[in-house]
């Protein structure tokens, strides 16, 4: 079972759109069993696929009161499910910190079922909970805006990881009419490239993924080509 998480320094980036569409990608252009984990309390990947968590026991699977497993949902996708997120989330940090268990995660992810892959859509910020995602992924994917602030966020982040963890940036809300935009793209022309489209959040509005709500689009090319990349960086 391959771990893919969906990682930023910084909210407000395109992190949930990113982690719900590759889900979907590999899903139905993979054929591959996928579970979304949505480790942020916000729940916005649980509301993008219509399947907010009802009580609050997000947080429970971490101290094993609730078994995770029980907690997973089915999508209108097939073979996509999630593990929906709520507002327990809020205090995750405090109790991986209180329960000293640093691979908490990684065996909760283990104990799933029979997933090729899970992805993660993950709180923002250097926190207990990002410790935890270093060490249970296989891949942190880190969309980053084109503007040197987001840059720097994402260069923080990589001090950070240290090594420890691969990772695949991705130039996340380009706008290629703007000039810093188009800077910053050639600058790291070899990172995906996610356009600034409405498309984007009319699919999101209407809890369906890109590729389904408009297959055409150059938002629905780029997330399958990310996700394409991911596979073959991961060989799995």
């Amino acid at each position: 079972m391959t771990t893919i998480a969906v990682y930023s320094l910084k909210g407000g980036v395109g992190k949930t759109t990113l982690a719900a569409n590759l889900a979907w990608c590999a899903a139905t252009r993979s054929s591959r069993r996928t579970l979304l984990w949505d480790l942020d309390p916000q729940a916005a990947a649980s509301w993008i696929l219509g399947r907010e968590g009802k009580r609050d026991r997000a947080q429970a699977a971490f101290s094993r009161e609730v078994d995770a497993h029980r907690l997973i949902r089915p999508t209108g996708t097939a073979r996509l499910d999630l593990l929906p997120a709520d507002a327990s989330l809020r205090d995750l940090d405090h109790q991986l910190r209180e329960m000293d268990k640093k691979k908490r995660l990684s065996k909760l992810i283990a104990g799933l079922g029979d997933y090729d892959c899970v992805i993660l859509d993950c709180p923002p910020g250097l926190t207990e909970t990002a410790e935890q995602v270093a060490r249970a992924a296989d891949l942190i994917v880190i969309p980053v805006l084109p503007s040197p602030l987001a840059q720097r966020a994402y260069h923080e982040v990589e001090r950070h990881l240290g090594g420890r963890t691969a990772t695949l940036p991705v130039h996340a809300m380009v706008d290629r009419r703007r000039r810093m935009h188009l800077d910053m793209i050639a600058a790291r022309s070899e990172w995906p490239v996610i356009p600034m489209a409405s498309v984007v959040e009319t699919a999101s509005a209407a809890h369906r993924a890109v590729g389904e709500a408009a297959p055409r689009s150059a938002a629905a090319a780029a997330f399958l080509d990310i996700w394409q990349r991911i596979e073959r960086r991961l060989a799995f």
